[in-house]
């Protein structure tokens, strides 16, 4: 089982806390799920009623690992900023780093990435960033100080799965050691199951869940399809062939004239 900064998770499935329709579903959803790991997004201000204190109380009541992420950050001061002000109200060195650089696909930029991530690093973060599965800026930010990568399915909430599998394998393949986390884009149970099936530690999902009909008895799919897709991973499943294989053998068959 792989480490994530020296912690290990008991379940690979990791479920972000925004868009659930109340927070009764939310933590529904979560125990259902038995997911281990909650993200959330910092919110620059509690507002003069301290409205989000609630919130941030309830989460730390779900019992699972918190990892505080820089979500809307679009420049390296703004994430590194955001990083300092989770680590202050959250107590973990864990952040998820996102700096955006396009609106309309909510791309990475990577090049702020992988700076924000060096710093991050040697402030005593544990970086988790969210990347693309360019083989390049993966070994960039594993340089940087990046002991996980959180490489994209698809752009953020689309439900679109893993557009690019080839990528996907391609990065496991180059970085074996390397704890890695198909982090957006993921839509149904299935696309989990896919990417557990390609060798990937954990997959992070939000939207797909949240904004289900049943957001509780979706989480509990997408449990069901991660252990599956592990499972099969771990029985080292038979390669793709473009010809046909008969399943019944030819050896000892009564040919007739």
């Amino acid at each position: 089982m792989r480490h994530f900064y020296g912690t290990t998770l008991a379940n690979p499935l990791m479920l972000g806390t925004a868009k659930y329709p109340s927070p009764a579903i939310l933590a529904d959803a979560f125990k259902r799920s038995g997911a281990s790991v909650a993200t959330v997004s910092l919110r620059r201000e509690s507002g003069i009623d301290l409205a989000g204190q609630d919130f941030w109380q309830m989460v730390r009541q779900l019992g699972v690992h918190i990892l505080p992420n820089t979500a809307g950050c679009h420049t390296v001061k703004e994430a590194v900023t955001t990083a300092h002000m989770a680590r202050e109200m959250f107590d973990t060195p864990w952040i998820k780093l996102e700096v955006i650089g396009e609106e309309d696909t909510l791309q990475p930029d990577v090049f702020g990435l992988v700076e924000a991530a060096r710093i991050l690093s040697k402030e005593g973060f544990q970086v988790f960033p969210y990347t693309t599965e360019d083989l390049i800026v993966a070994d960039r930010l594993l340089n940087a100080g990046c002991e996980v990568l959180m490489p994209w399915g698809a752009p953020i909430g689309s439900g679109l799965g893993l557009n690019n599998t080839f990528g996907l394998r391609t990065l496991r393949a180059h970085f074996p050691d390397t704890p890695l986390v198909v982090d957006a884009g993921i839509g149904l149970p299935s696309h989990a199951c896919a990417a557990m099936e390609l060798g990937y530690d954990a997959v992070l999902l939000n939207t797909a869940v949240a904004k289900a009909g049943d957001p509780a008895a979706m989480a509990q799919a997408f449990a069901n399809a991660i252990s599956a897709g592990k499972a099969a991973a771990q029985a080292n499943p038979i390669e793709k062939r473009d010809m046909a294989v008969p399943s019944t053998p030819v050896i000892g068959k009564a040919f007739l004239s």
